[in-house]
């Protein structure tokens, strides 16, 4: 039997009888649907190539938009950096030499007398004193402060004829008082350098330094300026002031306005000096109670530019870690009276003479948790 061979074509016709469609099939190469199918896959891998970046990029993108948008409102604590610089003596006038007056009394209380204040006399205080177990021989060697709290002066101080016992008595009532604005002071103090170690600072933390900002009258929001401003007075050089400028508590500033340091105003209520030419103007600044006095004279120390060298001094003291040592720190202090370098040996010899020193690493009894955290 002889095998015919069958053509393409015919098989073609075949198909198309039977009810086949044929389709003709186009080059691989030039095949639409190869062609759509490869745009497909690299659009897909383009677009997951994107994405992937996205989400690589946006958390540095919105960490560097937040710190741009934050760091005009952000107190950064590059103090530190500069603060050996700024101490230098080339560098020295550039230290907190700016002062904005506005608000820097705000917070002493110069008009609101307490309802239970009472002016006790000196045998009372010193009843007070010694039912309490409170006495200076005491506080020397354990370095504890009972934590009495006098508002007023007695009259009768200045009747006490024994000038030893006066000046116990009168130790013994500024003693805590003067402590207790320390304390003040070192708490918000210890505050501040919390704050400033921390990378970004709540909205209440940022109000806090700004109303410290106005109560030390610092301008630029300098947090270096603040840093020196925001420290304590040695307690003895405290008490030598309060004794030269009262004579002991026996002025009368002292008596009838409770002014312990003699700070002088122009526009504030005070008490006209007697034996002022009538052309003067100043006064002596009045207080209700006895603990506004100190706390507007720290204030006074703190920000004053006649004091800048001492403030100065003190941070030096210290970045050096030693002692505030108040025979070194009223060798600034001439500008304080007329008398200048007469008045700073009388405040030296006054610390001497009555070992006023022994009472600056002196501690306050705690009345609260707060002063705990200092003992």
């Amino acid at each position: 039997m002889i095998k015919k061979k069958i053509s393409l074509n015919e098989i073609k016709k075949y198909l198309k009888r039977s009810g086949f469609t044929i389709i003709k099939r186009e080059n691989k190469k030039s095949s639409p649907f190869a062609i759509s199918s490869l745009n497909v896959i690299s659009k897909t891998a383009l677009s997951c190539l994107a994405i992937i970046s996205f989400f690589y990029i946006s958390p540095h993108i919105i960490d560097f938009t937040s710190k741009s948008l934050l760091s005009s409102k952000e107190f950064k604590n590059n103090s530190q950096d500069t603060f050996q610089k700024t101490l230098k003596k080339e560098n020295v006038v550039k230290l907190d030499e700016s002062l904005n007056e506005k608000y820097l009394f705000d917070d002493v209380d110069f008009d609101d007398l307490p309802t239970d204040v009472v002016r006790l006399s000196a045998s009372t205080i010193q009843q007070l004193f010694k039912d309490t177990n409170y006495n200076l021989q005491d506080v020397r060697k354990k370095k504890l402060v009972k934590p009495v709290s006098l508002s007023l002066l007695p009259e009768e101080i200045k009747s006490i004829e024994n000038i030893q016992e006066r000046k116990n008595l009168f130790i013994q009532i500024i003693l805590p008082l003067v402590i207790a604005e320390n304390n003040n002071i070192k708490l918000d103090r210890r505050k501040l350098f919390r704050f400033l170690n921390k990378s970004r600072n709540s909205l209440v933390e940022k109000k806090w330094i700004e109303k410290k900002f106005k109560q030390y009258g610092v301008k630029n929001n300098d947090l270096l300026t603040l840093k020196v401003r925001m420290d304590e007075i040695p307690v003895s050089m405290t008490i030598a002031q309060a004794a030269k400028e009262t004579g002991w508590g026996t002025s009368r500033f002292a008596q009838e306005g409770n002014a312990l340091f003699g700070q002088w105003t122009w526009s504030g209520e005070g008490i006209k000096p007697a034996g002022a030419e009538v052309n003067t103007t100043h006064k002596v600044m009045k207080f209700k109670i006895l603990q506004a006095s100190v706390k507007a004279y720290q204030r006074n120390l703190n920000t004053h530019s006649s004091y800048r060298d001492f403030r100065s001094t003190r941070a030096e003291l210290r970045e050096k870690g030693k002692k505030l040592d108040s025979v070194i720190l009223t060798d600034h202090l001439d500008k304080y009276a007329e008398t200048g370098k007469e008045y700073v040996k009388t405040l030296q010899k006054i610390i001497r003479q009555n070992n006023l020193s022994d009472f600056d690493d002196a501690k306050l009894l705690p009345s609260s948790i707060d002063l705990e955290s200092l003992i």
